[in-house]
């Protein structure tokens, strides 16, 4: 509901600004006090992290009032966990520094959802006003 309402009183950007700051805070607690994270500083995993989950929550909250459907954020999430938890960080071999570029917490997430960030929000003159 909170894409949706967000959409309806500020711009596409400002929301997705918005939703990808509140779930960056959400995630906060588990970054710092739980053994969730990687062996880079915590100030990293933090940054990292709240710069990749901005960056695609453009596509989630495109995908979301594209579609009309809270589906779509749920399976992208769920994608998100399986193939960069279950797959690609498994199959990476640590040289020492890999964490500070691979995983949830690396530089490589974040800088490719930069990117998703800029595709979505060259769309959403797509999306008609909810």
């Amino acid at each position: 509901m909170l894409v949706p309402q967000l959409a309806r009183i500020t711009s596409f950007t400002k929301t997705a600004l918005m939703r990808g700051i509140i779930w960056a805070v959400w995630h906060c607690p588990i970054i710092i006090f739980a053994d969730y994270r990687s062996k880079v500083p915590v100030w990293y995993n933090l940054l990292c992290f709240t710069v990749m989950v901005t960056g695609i929550s453009f596509a989630f909250v495109w995908l979301r009032l594209k579609a009309g459907s809270l589906w779509t954020g749920m399976f992208l999430h769920a994608s998100h966990n399986l193939f960069i938890q279950g797959v690609f960080t498994p199959l990476t071999v640590d040289t020492g520094i890999t964490e500070y570029f691979i995983g949830e917490f690396g530089a490589a997430l974040a800088v490719l959802a930069l990117f998703t960030a800029v595709l979505f929000w060259r769309k959403r003159w797509e999306l008609e006003k909810v």
